[in-house]
């Protein structure tokens, strides 16, 4: 098989926490075929993917560097902070920094968040991963504050979140290598991110309107003469028109008020004299 013979295919890389399900459905949807390779990558190791042509876009947490990787912001999300479920912190519905100014704040080495300055009290050690941080407030050894999704992606049983009101926020972006002229799969998945339909002018070719049917006009029709020997009411052409009101079948209805009707029942004869 040579080079130009070679099925398309899109590979789109993705950080722990995003979840990209819908958007591969509506690909799937579009583009039956042309498969999509999904690519799950360490947040910091997605630009290195992205630089190295390891995956023709992804689903990134900013910031990025954009002098070599070009990025669409999608959606920023709510940081809370992971807590046991018998902690202080549970017993409210949200919390501020400043109260957590005397817990010891575990601070990852493959945070998100991009602090300058952590809130807390620091840990003894920074933990190597976020899995291994929400293992240690488990532990009662502190506790961690995280975009909600990764909160949600090591859930525990005996574990709760709460969020925090004023803590930065994680930007989710589609990023990929920046190039004169952006790739048409990646302008595909562009569009289905940003919403676009399947007509839309930046997608595919759009396909060409349906002419609608021509509907009906009944008012013409009931104006069309009736067919010949047929009156419009159902009787013969050229028949008088039905009486007014009342009048019986045949013939007028009876005479004047008081007078005697016709076709009335017949009286008994009288006597005679």
């Amino acid at each position: 098989m040579t080079g130009s013979e070679v099925s398309p295919s899109f590979r789109l890389a993705y950080v722990p926490g995003v979840t990209p399900t819908k958007w591969v459905r509506i690909w799937n949807e579009r583009l039956p075929d042309v498969p999509l390779t999904l690519i799950a990558t360490p947040a910091a190791e997605a630009s290195d993917v992205l630089r190295d042509r390891g995956a023709d876009a992804g689903l990134v947490r900013l910031p990025v560097d954009r002098t070599v990787l070009s990025a669409i912001p999608l959606y920023a999300e709510t940081t809370v902070v992971v807590i046991p479920k018998d902690h202080v912190v549970a017993a409210v519905d949200e919390v501020a920094l400043a109260d957590l100014a005397d817990e010891t704040v575990l601070h990852p080495l493959d945070d998100t968040l991009g602090w300058e300055r952590p809130p807390g009290q620091p840990a003894f050690e920074r933990p190597a991963t976020t899995a291994d941080a929400v293992e240690l407030v488990a532990s009662g050894i502190g506790v961690l504050v995280v975009p909600q999704s990764l909160a949600r992606l090591h859930h525990r049983k005996d574990l709760t979140y709460r969020p925090v009101t004023d803590a930065p926020e994680s930007q989710v972006a589609l990023s990929w290598p920046e190039d004169e002229t952006t790739p048409d799969l990646v302008e595909e998945f562009i569009g289905i991110v940003r919403g676009r339909t399947v007509n839309s002018s930046r997608g595919r070719t759009p396909t060409p309107p349906q002419p609608k049917a021509r509907r009906t006009d009944k008012s013409a029709a009931a104006r069309q003469k009736p067919a010949a020997g047929k009156n419009p009411r159902g009787g013969a052409k050229g028949g008088a028109k039905p009486g007014p009101k009342g009048a019986a079948k045949g013939g007028a209805k009876g005479g004047p008020k008081g007078g005697p009707k016709s076709g009335g029942k017949r009286g008994k004869p009288g006597r005679r004299p």
